[in-house]
């Protein structure tokens, strides 16, 4: 019996049949070529694998050269003949196969590339394989963001709720503030210490003109901590601030800031010291409503000088949410976008409602026009008609607060974007700069773009 080494009994060596015994090769012949550089690289084939070239034309007689004639920028490449066109190489079956992820990243020589697009044509499992390996490759060089979309929390929960409604339903006004604050909560997830520190100008318009507050990022979370702290305790949920806490915002964020520095560093600058207590807090306020069901949300929220019902509260502080993850995304040079459609509407609404006793306590301040009207609870009287795009149409009643509005007896017009609105609703703007569309009555106008304004706050 012949032993392995004589081929006799191999498949594909030289005993088979009567086919004359190759010359074996050398034994520290390697069966792989080693790496080389490409040819397109180097500008010459290998020598092993270049054809046999023909016998050279004789040369033809140089032609005249103008020497006025504007020089060709390709004459400026190196001279020498083309490459001659070549046979691709005989490889073996796994030599090719190897090659495979070299070629779907385009990585080969171009005669490694020729062999291998010749034997995948009649090869199909390395068809197969080249076709998952390109698609591989493919996926490698996504044109898409791969930051996490802060709406997808919100799309998951839609889609889930869609196919299984929850036992505990969250009521809509609620879900708003959710949502809000998870895309606050999305910005701040990565920061570092040093963009906690980071300067934030928080501004409002507190009635005549803009004013303003300087604090940090830190400080932005304390202060939204310390409001929702009202929403807490009208529900029975402790307060941050202790049971003898001031009532109105501003004044529990005043003292909220004046005790960081006792806490230390830690609570002023640190992300677990504030962001993980608002969280907490705000998951437990939207837990309790929702177990509560619908008789709490007419239970009215004390806020100092003025009162919400709880509806109203969770929406004021989910636009509180917005307007100050805006102030954060600014100060951090950051992108945010604005809320989805369908919680902004709920928002914009609650201005619109807030905004006839707004008008009514700026005329009692001397601040508006007197009313062109005495108009009786319930009876029609003027109004202006206010738009903002993507979210809707609202008619404020301008002479009474107590007065019905109606479309037919609107004296103006105005129209807002969303950016034009959340500066204007926010305070960042004065109101006579707004970029509102007008058409009217220009007191009227005047007066409900600086009753707008006013409800922005600390």
């Amino acid at each position: 019996m012949n032993s392995p080494s004589d081929g006799a009994g191999g498949t594909d060596g030289p005993g088979r049949g009567d086919e004359p015994p190759l010359t074996p090769e050398p034994a520290d012949a390697p069966r792989i070529p080693p790496p080389r550089p490409a040819a397109e690289d180097s500008g010459r084939w290998p020598t092993h694998w270049r054809p046999t070239p023909e016998p050279a034309p004789d040369p033809e007689p140089a032609p005249d050269v103008d020497p006025d004639a504007s020089s060709d920028p390709a004459s400026d490449a190196p001279s020498g003949p083309d490459p001659e066109p070549f046979d691709p190489p005989l490889l073996s079956h796994a030599v090719l196969k190897s090659l495979l992820g070299a070629w779907a990243l385009t990585a080969c020589p171009p005669e490694e590339t020729a062999a291998v697009e010749a034997h995948l044509n009649h090869c199909t499992p390395c068809a197969e394989e080249a076709l998952r390996l390109r698609e591989a490759v493919g996926l490698l060089h996504t044109e898409q963001s791969l930051d996490l979309d802060p709406l997808l929390r919100s799309r998951v929960l839609a889609g889930c709720l869609g196919r299984r409604p929850a036992r505990i339903p969250v009521p809509d006004w609620a879900g708003v503030y959710d949502a809000e604050a998870a895309r606050l909560d999305a910005l701040l997830r990565d920061m570092g210490e040093a963009e906690w520190r980071a300067p934030v100008r928080l501004r409002w318009f507190d009635g005549e003109r803009l004013v303003g507050r300087d604090t940090t990022v830190a400080g932005v979370i304390g202060h939204l901590l310390v409001a929702d702290g009202i929403l807490a305790a009208s529900l029975g949920l402790p307060d941050p601030l202790g049971a003898h806490a001031p009532g109105s915002p501003a004044d529990r964020t005043e003292a909220y800031w004046r005790g960081v520095p006792a806490r230390g560093p830690k609570a002023a600058g640190e992300p677990g010291a504030v962001r993980e207590p608002w969280r907490e807090q705000g998951h437990a306020l939207v837990r309790t409503v929702s177990f509560a069901g619908c008789g709490v949300r007419d239970l009215s929220v004390p806020y100092g000088d003025f009162s919400l019902p709880i509806r109203d509260s969770f929406l004021d502080r989910a636009f509180e949410c917005w307007v100050h993850a805006g102030d954060i995304a600014e100060a951090i040079d950051y992108p945010y976008e604005p809320p989805a459609s369908a919680h902004l509407r709920p928002m914009v609404d609650l201005c619109a409602r807030l905004l006839p006793d707004a008008l009514a306590e700026r005329r009692r301040a001397g601040l508006a026009g007197p009313p062109r009207r005495l108009v009786e609870a319930g009876a029609p009287g003027r109004t202006l008609h206010l738009e903002v795009e993507g979210s809707g149409d609202w008619y404020i009643p301008l002479d009474s607060p107590a007065a019905k509005p109606s479309p037919e007896d609107a004296v103006a017009h105005i129209a807002l974007d969303r950016e034009a609105f959340y500066q204007l609703a926010a305070g960042h703007v004065p109101p006579q700069e707004a970029a509102a569309g007008q058409l009217g009555d220009p007191e009227a106008i005047r007066d409900v773009l600086f009753a707008t304004a006013s409800l922005s706050r600390l």
